[in-house]
Parts: structure tokens; sequence; C-alpha cells
């Protein structure tokens, strides 16, 4: 009797221990059923018997956005309008024309016209105002609909209505709609053109990305030997987890660990190692730009190189999103992209910046991630969360507040539509920069352009606050006065970045993207630091520690 007392508290603490660590499933089963029973009856409920009449669909999914928006930003249901941004997102392709769009003040306007589809052939340009997609009128307020509008099964034709030379012309066109393939390389060749440093610009990591990287390096070794290489990545937002791991075998040395995934379930870890031989080999140094705009994708590749000090990152700290995200399809045509993973650079590290479980209700037993130090190979000092640091810092800004003022208000993009109106059959190369800018200071002064400078405005605020003290008053009156001609000494000392910008706009009307990119790198002050690291053997070894090994 004694030893059957003495068994069954033992039983006990051993089931409680057990449960502790082991939650029943059963209970969470339970839980599940419950509440999507009350969800359905709420739903019901309301649906049959609010006193106005509801839209069940919209009313049902506004549930799942709510419950969703208790999550990340990145776990979002995919309805049947947005399916073909699944192919997209996977393969880089979609039913299309061919442009991209964007606001410019207040009108919807095209923004690039892709290369060799039917946008350009037909004759659509950047800067055309879309006023009207398939018979629906486009204004702000649906700019959203326009990419369901457009897009459509290859074969179909849609109308497009724009106006165009400052919206003196209305034209319409009859497009037909094709398989659209987004480049993952916008641009690659070797930069300066009679050096041996390949130049490339990858913009995404789609299905394609692979291959494209194989091939474009295949082709320049081809033209000539390459001995370094700039890999751009600044606002790459990422892609595929297995293409990021596919571009790191191109440049890491076989067998390395490139990134490392953990998922919520005990045992999901998973780690991906370099399984090719690379065909950039060591001998050829590598610097990769990367930015606030590159997230993800870019920043696994970017991790993975810099852990392995194989290459020297440039740029400004990236973006930091350090999660996993899984597509699964539902029933009507529909889908959920639901994180389901959080991944590790070799080092270890983690570099998401923040951490959507603080401070929810919702989710149970998160893992938060401190920022913590980590060593590269070569015992370089690294740091978790918050993004990728460059392993040197050089920033891309704009110093006029006049530059940044045009820019705001879109007069480059305009004028640069003007110009080309005016000249569609000018040669690029052949712009005289002088007459160039002489051309946009009228273009200036016709659209009556008024600068009030940050100088100006703080003192105006001062000449308020003296309303009573008529002395300081008259005196910053004169200093006011002083400045009057401050629009045109800024106007020369920002001469050569606002023709910078003026040439980058031209060069994307006559040149396309691939003449935008290739304009803009010939006065990228991060292009021209990378370019002096790579030409210097002892400044390169010195960045990634190589005297450590």
């Amino acid at each position: 009797m004694k030893k059957k007392l003495m068994w069954i508290p033992g039983f006990v603490l051993i089931a409680v221990i057990v449960m502790g660590f082991y939650p029943g499933r059963g209970d969470i089963y339970f839980e599940i059923a419950k509440n999507l029973d009350l969800l359905g009856r709420v739903y019901k409920e309301i649906a049959f018997n609010y006193v106005d009449e509801v839209d069940p669909e919209k009313f049902l999914r506004a549930g799942i956005q709510g419950m969703l928006s208790s999550l990340d930003p990145y776990t979002i249901f995919i309805d049947e309008k947005k399916i073909e941004d699944i192919d997209l997102i996977t393969n880089g392709k979609y039913g299309g024309v061919g442009i991209s769009i964007g606001l410019r003040g207040d009108e919807v306007t095209v923004v690039e016209v892709m290369d060799g589809y039917a946008a350009q052939r037909q004759g659509i340009q950047i800067g055309d105002v879309i006023i009207e997609a398939a018979g629906s009128a486009i204004t702000v307020d649906n700019i959203d609909d326009v990419s369901s509008l457009v897009k459509g099964e290859p074969g179909t034709t849609v109308e497009l209505k724009v106006i165009r030379n400052e919206l003196k012309d209305t034209l319409t066109f009859n497009l037909i709609r094709e398989e659209v393939i987004v480049k993952n390389i916008t641009y690659s060749g070797f930069f300066p053109e009679n050096s041996n440093n390949a130049y490339i610009k990858l913009s995404n990591f789609s299905r394609a990305a692979s291959d494209e990287i194989k091939k474009t390096i295949k082709e320049l070794k081809e033209q000539k030997p390459v001995k370094s290489v700039v890999l751009d990545l600044r606002g790459n937002p990422g892609g595929l987890l297995d293409i990021a791991i596919d571009i790191c075998d191109k440049f890491l040395a076989r067998d390395l660990l490139v990134v490392s995934t953990r998922g919520r379930e005990a045992g999901s870890d998973k780690k991906y190692y370099s399984v090719e031989e690379p065909i950039i080999g060591n001998e050829v140094g590598i610097v990769v730009l990367i930015n606030g705009g590159s997230a993800s994708a870019s920043e696994i590749v970017a991790g993975a190189l810099q852990d392995h000090d194989r290459a020297v990152i440039l740029g400004t700290k990236s973006f930091g999103k350090g999660l996993v995200q899984t597509i699964t399809p539902l029933s009507y045509n529909t889908s959920l992209k639901i994180t389901t993973a959080k991944y590790y650079t070799p080092s270890g590290r983690s570099i998401q910046k923040i951490d959507y479980s603080e401070g929810s209700d919702v989710i149970l037993n998160p893992t938060h991630e401190s920022e913590q130090l980590f060593l590269t190979d070569n015992k370089r000092e690294v740091h978790s969360k918050g993004g990728i640091t460059p392993d040197t810092t050089v920033e891309f800004k704009i110093n006029g507040e006049l530059t940044k003022e045009l820019l705001a208000k879109g007069l480059f993009f305009k004028f640069a539509n003007n110009y080309f109106f005016d000249n569609p059959d000018a040669k690029y190369s052949n712009i005289d920069d002088q007459k160039l800018y002489n051309k946009f200071r009228e273009y200036l002064t016709k659209e009556d352009f008024k600068y009030t400078s940050q100088t100006e405005i703080e003192i105006d605020n001062l000449i308020k606050g003296a309303a009573d003290k008529e002395e300081i008053k008259d005196e910053l009156v004169k200093i006011k006065d002083l400045l009057k001609g401050l629009f045109e000494k800024e106007l020369q000392i920002y001469k050569s970045e606002i023709l910078r910008e003026i040439r980058s706009e031209l060069a994307a009307r006559y040149l396309g993207v691939e003449g935008r990119i290739k304009e803009q790198l010939t006065s990228d002050l991060q292009i021209q630091t990378a370019l002096e690291i790579l030409g210097n053997t002892n400044t390169y070894n010195k960045l990634l520690n190589f005297n450590a090994r």
C-alpha cells in the first residue's frame, strides 16, 4: 500500500513535467475549433442581422486582414486580384504591357518603359500621364487598381488613354498584353569601360536571377579577363531564399555555410551550404554595394560574403529583414504569404531590425533577438540585429537644399519630358551641358518656380518673433535683403549636382533603363570608392583582415 501511494504521486509529477515541456496538441486543436466556431457565429450574425446590409466577402476579408495585422507586415493574404503578383515574386514574370507607374505630384505617371514590349513598341513614353485604363478613369484615389486593370492574360488587349506634352495632347493606345519577364540584372558591363572591373546591378531575386548572374559573368569573361567585381545590391528588396543561396555559390568556395534558418518547431533548423565551385575565384576582389533599400535575399548574400571575408561590403546599413516567408495556396485562387522562419548568417547573426512580437498579446513565447557581437572567418567583429553594417560606410547624399526641392517638386522629371518632346531626335551624347543647364534655367522661369532657402525661412520666423523690437527687426530685414540673390548663387554652387539629376532623367528618355544606370555610374561616389578599394590591394586586404589568417 505504501508503494502504491509513493508511485502515484511520482507518476503525477512526471506527467506534469512532461506536459510542461510538451503541451498537448489536443489543446491547440480544441482552441482552434472553438474560435473558428465563434468566428463563424459572429460572421453570420453580422451578415444577416446588422442594421445595414454588409458585403459578406469584404466583411470577412477585413477580418482576415485585421487578424494578420497582429503579426508582422510580411504575413499577408493574397486575393485573386493579386494572384499574378505571386508569379512576379517567384518567377519574375507577368502578363502585361511593360510599364511601371508612379505618382508625380497628383498625376498617375509612367516612370519606366521596358525595352522590347508592347508599350515601348507602340510609343508609350516616360512621363505620360495615365487618365484611363481598360475603360476606367484613373486618379490618385484608385492608383492601386491600375496594375490589375493593365495586367492580364497574354494575347488580350487593354486600352490606355494618356495625356502628354504638359497635358496638351490626349493619346489612346490599344496595347497587346504579353508575358513580361522582369530582368533581375538591370545592367552589367565593364566599368570603367577600359578596365577589367565587372559591374553587375542585381535588382531582384526571382527564379532566373542565379542563371542570369552565371550567364552575365560568362559573357564578361569572354570579352576579357575579370580582375575585380562590383556587385550592386542597392535598392534590391530581395526575393527567393534558394536563389540567394545559388548566387552565393558563384562567389564562395565549395562547402561553406551560406545561411541557416530556424522555424517554430524543435528540429526545424536547416543549414544551406555552397555546393558548386565558384565561377569567380578568390583571386578576384569583390565589393558589394548596399543601402537601406537592400533587404531579405540581398542581406543573405551580403551577410554570407561578409562573414566569410569574401567581399568588402560598402555603402550604408541595409534594411534589416531577417524573416523567411512561405507562400501557401488557398482555395478560390487565393494564397497566404506567411512568415515561417528566421534566418541567420554564417557567423550566427540574425539581422532582423524590428521585433514584431514585442508587446504582442497574440504571440506566445516569442524568441527575442538581442544585439550581439559575432566574428567573421578572419576574426573581424560584426553585429547582429538592425541589418548588415558595411565594412566601410560611404553615403550617397544630395547636398543642396535647392536640389532637394527641385527633386521633391518633380521638376527634373518634368523638364526631361519637356526637353525630350521638343528634341526627340537629339543624340544624347551630343547634348551640351551648358546649353542644357541654360534650358533648365529657362524652364524654371516658365514654371514660375519660387525658391525660399531654409535660411530665409528661419529669418522670417525671427522677424515675426521680433515684431515688438523694431531695432532687431530692422537688422533682420536688412539681412534678408542680402539673401535675395541666394537662389542664383545656389544654382551655381550646386550646378554639377543639378546637371547630374537632369542627365539621369534624360538618359532614361533617350537610352532606356540601362542608359540611365550607366549615366549615374559616372558621378556615383560609392562606385568611385569601390573602385579605389579594388585598385589598392593593401586597403582591400586590411578591410578584410587577411593578416589574421
